[in-house]
């Protein structure tokens, strides 16, 4: 069944949507709203599908379904034998993209790679503080004292230089908060009073333009002609915001979009049966985990942690909340990833030992907060639920449970605060491939106030993982991963709960999509069957 007589989904879309209701228009059933629509702000796949993935470009990306990355607005680079030095060649002739408020009078240059990176880490950058400015990526990776200076050799070459070798450097900048922004259009909105526009309504290099957004209903957008690699076959694509797994399901059935995120784990076996569906799978480069506040009480206690981690049955979150779509978690990185330790040992269910451990802690009538994220994500399909199961089991040792939750930004920015009541279920599915994506990001000590929620600062972890950052060689790293992890385990900032399988299900017309490890979902180069 065709989508292109199809789109009416409610007032806002079809009144968005009917100059193009003949176009070839795809469209997907997303999950949720993005926070924005500048990458380099925010953290959430959600946010960073509706942003970067189709509006922007990076110096470099990575290749269609691997984490191997290849040039995109850097045709090349070179590295200096110390490490210290990036040096990338620009392609020439790429257009930027315009808005009715703004027409570009020149071509990607070095000067917006420079002012895509100054602006997160120069405090005197007239952006620096830009909706709030907090630049969580840039600094969970301490990309601040890593880059000390961005030369411009020419208009188009651009050399990063170093504080110290970066083992994944070029990894890193083809993530997304790394997306090259228009340092034109931020001038421009910056004279005319509005820099929230670079925001709300962004201009990038990337396949697709951005039209128009309507909060929580609809986000559209149309096909970048003039797009250096090639226009997408696809006139416009089209995000149909729905929250409900059921709903988007129903939807795609009913040919109301071509391609929906995050079944429900219980609907894959009759999608996988659905002669009009077709169900792309893959093991998730991802992880589940509850992270407790190390700095408040008594959760500062490694034996309190350890104490709730034994109390927790995850084989039955397994079976009910991913219907067995995945795999215990015993690390925080996943199985799937080089340096995965398999020798770890994973904390027994052993709700008696628990609260043994407690009690020997000095411990007793525990009441405590979980908080229950309001999405869903592959790495937990159903925050709300595993929260109850949670709060079942630790009611056998005698804590009290209260579960809360909170909008999705919201929720992301009250678990960053460091002094924050509980413990906050969350996840994350690998930016880059690299372990140092997951321990330094999610667990370092830089990222403490930002990314990891845990707010754990533990010396010794922390020397490996820096150790890890400036060793080319990945044998050496993968020792030095491997010890972290024993630290990690021993400590507890976390109960690891579980590594997903995740479902891409598509209409039969959709042609050319390819899953991401990396959790990205990419629209270039799909097309649809006539």
């Amino acid at each position: 069944m065709s989508l292109k007589t199809t789109l009416a989904t409610g007032l806002v879309m079809t009144a968005l949507l009917a100059p193009a209701a003949f176009a070839k228009t795809m469209v997907y059933c997303s999950e949720g709203s993005p926070e924005g629509f500048d990458p380099a702000l925010f953290t959430t796949g959600t946010t960073f599908n509706a942003s970067s993935q189709a509006v922007y470009n990076r110096l470099v990306e990575f290749d269609g379904a691997t984490t191997a990355t290849k040039p995109a607005l850097a045709e090349s680079w070179e590295v200096s034998e110390d490490g210290l030095e990036y040096t990338f060649k620009l392609r020439e002739g790429v257009k930027f993209q315009s808005n009715d408020a703004f027409t570009p009078s020149r071509d990607f240059n070095a000067d917006d790679v420079i002012f895509t990176f100054d602006r997160q880490r120069d405090e005197a950058n007239p952006y620096f503080t830009y909706e709030g400015g907090s630049w969580e990526y840039f600094n969970s990776m301490s990309m601040s004292d890593l880059i000390t200076e961005i030369v411009k050799v020419d208009d188009y070459t651009v050399k990063f230089v170093l504080s110290r070798p970066e083992a994944p450097m070029i990894a890193n900048l083809a993530m997304d908060f790394a997306s090259i922004v228009s340092k034109e259009y931020a001038d421009a909105m910056l004279e005319a009073g509005t820099p929230e526009m670079l925001n709300q309504a962004p201009i990038g290099t990337g396949p697709f333009s951005f039209v128009a957004y309507q909060k929580d209903a609809v986000i559209r957008y149309a096909a970048n002609p003039d797009y250096w690699a090639g226009a997408s076959p696809l006139d416009n694509l089209v995000f149909a915001i729905t929250t409900d797994a059921s709903v988007r399901y129903q939807k795609m059935k009913a040919g109301e979009c071509h391609l929906m995120s995050y079944p429900n784990p219980a609907d894959v076996a009759a999608m996988q049966e659905d002669a009009d569906l077709v169900v792309q799978e893959q093991e998730g480069l991802n992880v589940g985990y509850l992270a407790y506040n190390t700095k408040v009480a008594p959760f500062d206690n490694v034996n309190v942690r350890r104490a709730l981690n034994m109390a927790v049955d995850k084989q039955a979150i397994l079976d009910v909340v991913f219907q067995g779509a995945g795999s215990i978690a015993k690390n925080p990185i996943p199985p799937a990833m080089w340096s995965y330790n398999d020798a770890v040992e994973d904390d027994a269910y052993d709700p008696e030992a628990a609260k043994q451990m407690l009690a020997d802690a000095g411990v007793s009538d525990l009441s405590m907060k979980i908080w229950a994220m309001p999405v869903q994500r592959p790495y937990n399909p159903n925050a709300r639920r595993m929260a109850e199961l949670m709060q079942e089991d630790l009611g056998k040792i005698g804590v009290s449970v209260e579960i809360v939750s909170y909008e999705w930004g919201e929720y992301l920015e009250r678990a960053k605060a460091e002094d924050r009541d509980g413990a906050v279920l969350l996840g994350w599915t690998g930016d880059n491939g690299d372990p140092d994506n997951f321990l330094a990001v999610l667990l370092g000590c830089d990222a403490v106030g930002n990314a990891n929620r845990a707010q754990w600062c533990n010396e010794d972890f922390d020397a490996l993982v820096q150790k890890a950052k400036v060793t080319a060689d990945q044998a050496e790293r993968t020792k030095l991963y491997e010890e972290a992890q024993l630290i990690f385990k021993d400590q507890a900032p976390w109960s690891t709960i579980a590594h997903s399988v995740t479902f891409t299900p598509m209409r039969k017309e959709v042609q050319g999509y390819e899953m991401s490890p990396l959790g990205s979902v990419r629209f270039y180069g799909v097309d649809l069957a006539e």
